[in-house]
């Protein structure tokens, strides 16, 4: 988007520094300029065909079990539009590639559920890291906060 603008910008100076060229520099612009409310009504339309898809086709399942979402029980959020799981009524089985180790896996409908519905866990937040790897970041935190508290209690008692 920023690029586009940036591109638009160029292609403007250049046809006004260069009229020659200025030909050129607009056949490029993919797309005549448009009033804001033009791209709203555009995008709430586009927004609009991909629910109309999402709804149409049929959900892939690894699990091949619905887990339905309850909406009063999510933490709040204030969002000009609802999350997608939401908006379908269930949650669907996530694939995800761990950012510790960069293994496959699936954050399944059942840990959403618990992690949006129980533990109040943000909204358009998803699973980053495999069971191993969240043990391990755990276990560092756990023994990086016991040493820190240590030193402040030794710090306290003094020499």
């Amino acid at each position: 988007m920023i690029g586009e603008r940036l591109l638009r910008r160029q292609t403007n100076l250049q046809s006004l520094c260069f009229p020659h060229r200025g030909k050129l520099a607009r056949t490029s612009i993919p797309h005549a300029m448009k009033s804001g409310k033009q791209r709203r009504a555009e995008l709430k339309a586009r927004r609009a065909g991909r629910r109309a898809q999402a709804a149409v086709r049929p959900a892939k399942r690894a699990s091949g079990r619905l887990v339905p979402v309850n909406e009063a029980a999510l933490a709040p959020y204030s969002s000009y539009g609802a999350p997608d799981f939401v908006m379908r009524g269930y949650y669907l089985d996530r694939p995800f590639k761990c950012a510790g180790c960069g293994a496959d896996g699936i954050w399944t409908g059942t840990q959403q559920k618990w992690w949006y519905e129980v533990a109040k866990g943000y909204v358009y937040s998803a699973a980053k890291l495999c069971r191993a790897c969240r043990r391990r970041e755990q276990a560092r935190r756990a023994e990086a906060r016991r040493v820190h508290l240590e030193g402040r209690a030794r710090k306290k008692r003094g020499p």
